[in-house]
């Protein structure tokens, strides 16, 4: 039995690789696949003379599907900035699709779902006029409840989905939910934003860091942990040595009151992806770091999951993190209805 370790230790140094047999490859290859890291894994492994065959294949096909997926998402990008470009109003990608867009590390071999970009509070109702309008996106799912849920708790519209090309977009007008505790500045966020060549946007080197931080500990329950915290390893590469950098993360980490979600992220992208790092952001609030750890590589050497108990506390903590006692109760007690239905 082990441990996703083998994932993160060959994506730090592949050739950690070299001396694996049959079990090892497909320890390794289950972990990427769950972890949503194959096409990672397929890039640090290119070009590498001791691969088997069989792997040097799979690797082959995840890195053709990785660019196939780079090209979806680029083009749904584009597709959005055809809608709203008239609205005249910034539109700033995030997550993978901001990546492959700007070119970053953190977007090769990078998985890339739903298209998500954040747009000012004020532009919300625009946005959605243009999008459900002549753009062709529609609801997911009618819904009395969820409508209301997200519109008055969340940080973003309910999900659409395009009705002939099966894509979806989620729109921000936050990055954490409405009733979590953190309280980042998204005016600050698209303000700061940095334009591309086709007039979309991305954020900022360091809200880019504090936003990724903020998605992975201080709204979910770890799912995809590893790869997002493969992505703050990738960034904090890319970033790092520029001048004024790790500055200005500190200084933007403590203005979204992401401090410590910032300081947690650099700390676990050290222990598992041997980031470099500035010390001194990451000292802060160490307590529970072991569990971090051993919840985010929680594989067996068949990539399901382990350590169930573990997983429900982090299950838990995420809706804790996102409302209060009481709300959550009465949240998770209509949706239990509901589906008794």
């Amino acid at each position: 039995m082990t441990d996703a370790g083998i994932l993160t230790r060959a994506l730090v140094d592949p050739s950690t690789t070299q001396n694996f047999d049959a079990g090892d490859w497909t320890a390794l290859i289950a972990m990427a696949r769950a972890e949503q890291l194959m096409g990672s894994l397929a890039h640090r492994l290119d070009g590498l003379g001791f691969l088997p065959e069989k792997v040097a294949q799979l690797c082959a096909d995840a890195r053709r599907f990785a660019e196939h997926a780079r090209r979806q998402a680029l083009w749904e990008a584009e597709m959005s900035r055809r809608v709203l470009a008239p609205l005249g109003e910034p539109v700033v990608l995030l997550k993978g699709t901001a990546y492959v867009a700007a070119g970053l590390s953190a977007g090769v071999g990078r998985s890339i779902g739903d298209l998500d970009i954040l747009v000012s509070h004020e532009a919300l109702d625009a946005v959605e006029r243009a999008l459900t309008g002549q753009g062709g996106w529609e609801w997911v799912k009618e819904d009395a409840y969820d409508d209301a849920y997200y519109r008055d708790y969340m940080h973003e519209l309910p999900p659409l989905i395009h009705k002939e090309r099966d894509r979806m977009i989620d729109v921000h007008h936050t990055v954490l939910p409405l009733t979590a505790k953190p309280t980042p500045d998204a005016v600050s966020m698209i303000a700061d934003s940095v334009e591309l060549e086709n007039g979309l946007r991305i954020l900022s080197p360091a809200d880019m860091v504090c936003h990724s931080a903020a998605h992975l500990f201080a709204d979910g329950d770890l799912a995809g942990g590893l790869r997002n915290l493969w992505d703050i390893d990738q960034l904090l590469r890319d970033f790092g040595t520029r001048d004024g950098f790790w500055k200005a993360l500190g200084q933007r980490a403590e203005r979204h009151q992401l401090a410590k979600p910032v300081a947690r992220a650099l700390r676990l992208a050290e222990a598992l992806y041997e980031t470099p790092l500035d010390g001194a952001l990451a000292r802060r609030g160490r307590v529970g770091d072991a569990l971090y750890i051993r919840r985010l590589l929680a594989r067996d050497d068949w990539g399901r999951e382990t350590r169930k108990f573990l997983r429900l506390a982090f299950y838990i903590r995420s809706h804790w993190l996102r409302m209060p006692p009481l709300m959550l109760i009465r949240h998770l007690w209509t949706k239990w209805r509901k589906g008794q239905n």
